[in-house]
């Protein structure tokens, strides 16, 4: 399984891009080498703008290149956007702005710059702003796609959440992003695992195994975390009776907590969320930290063999 750098693709991407779309508008806050925007920008230097370490002034012209017609696309680090939830909220959502914030080196995976950078909440917060919509590209092939999507066919504000570190590239080169819509990767009966961004290819590594202990699992790309594909999690919870979220995430306020949220409405069935537990980061090797964190293979192995081991507490509403 070969691993693939999801901000270089990004970059790339909106180069190729920005040659057939002239209405294409790039800002960054001074950190184009690392998010990948620098191609960009050094292509098509008068549709580039770096607007310095000033998240707040980016956001604000972000939404005023929107509204004048331009295809826009701002990217920072991703904890760094935070800065500008006031921006992001008044000045974008509340108008509808059909502008693009793609943001890099999410995630427990920033590993060495530690804590401070490594933003966990970002998800929940960007899902609870009205008419923002979320996407976890789970590797380069999505990431390619997604942009895509948001160049031919994106309305309204959209927030897409890469990484620092490759990712297993899990899709066939063919796939077509949709939003609200999922991947089923591996297909189960006794247990649904439900992952985003790295975490899938963990989840599938951990299905292998659970196979040799006697446990059908299946496992589900929730690439799009808002809209959310509301009809694949209640299928699952009606196919298999037990739900694993895994993600690169605070387990507050982000796919597990969303998971858990409709099948409460109208299918309760057992959910069991795999993430950071209420904690902040720690500075280390990327890959180590998921051990740290206890978010590894093994922990979701662990996690799926229990919570399907476990008696229901309540019976089922058909």
């Amino acid at each position: 399984m070969t691993s693939e750098s999801l901000r270089d693709t990004y970059g790339e991407e909106l180069k190729r891009l920005g040659s057939i779309h002239k209405d294409i508008v790039v800002l960054d806050a001074d950190l184009s080498s690392s998010t990948k925007t620098a191609s960009f920008g050094k292509e098509f230097p008068d549709r580039f703008f770096n607007m310095g370490i000033s998240e707040q002034s980016m956001v604000s012209a972000a939404a005023g290149l929107a509204l004048s017609g331009k295809k826009v696309f701002a990217s920072t680090f991703a904890v760094f956007l935070m800065r500008t939830y006031e921006q992001l909220r008044q000045s974008v959502c509340y108008n509808n702005v059909s502008a693009n914030f793609v943001v890099t080196h999410a995630g427990i995976t920033v590993g060495e710059d530690g804590a401070t950078h490594q933003i966990v909440e970002d998800v929940g917060i960007m899902a609870g702003l009205p008419n923002m919509k979320v996407t976890v590209p789970v590797d380069s092939i999505e990431t390619r796609s997604v942009i895509d999507y948001l160049v031919e066919k994106g309305t309204g504000p959209n927030y897409v959440r890469l990484s620092r570190e490759k990712f297993p590239v899990l899709n066939e080169p063919d796939y077509q992003f949709r939003p609200g819509r999922s991947v089923t990767f591996l297909d189960g009966s006794d247990i649904t695992i439900i992952g985003m961004g790295v975490m899938v290819s963990f989840a599938l590594k951990a299905a292998e195994i659970l196979r040799g202990r006697g446990i059908s699992a299946k496992v589900i790309n929730m690439s799009s975390i808002k809209p959310i594909d509301r009809t694949a999690i209640l299928k699952s919870a009606r196919e298999t009776g037990k739900i694993v979220t895994v993600e690169e995430h605070s387990i507050y306020n982000g796919l597990g907590s969303r998971v858990a949220e409709i099948v409460s409405e109208e299918y309760p069935v057992k959910v069991a969320r795999l993430g950071m537990n209420d904690s902040f980061g720690k500075s280390g090797k990327s890959w180590e930290l998921f051990e740290y964190f206890h978010m590894g293979v093994d922990d979701i192995v662990k996690t799926a063999e229990t919570c399907f081991r476990e008696e229901p507490k309540y019976e089922n509403i058909s």
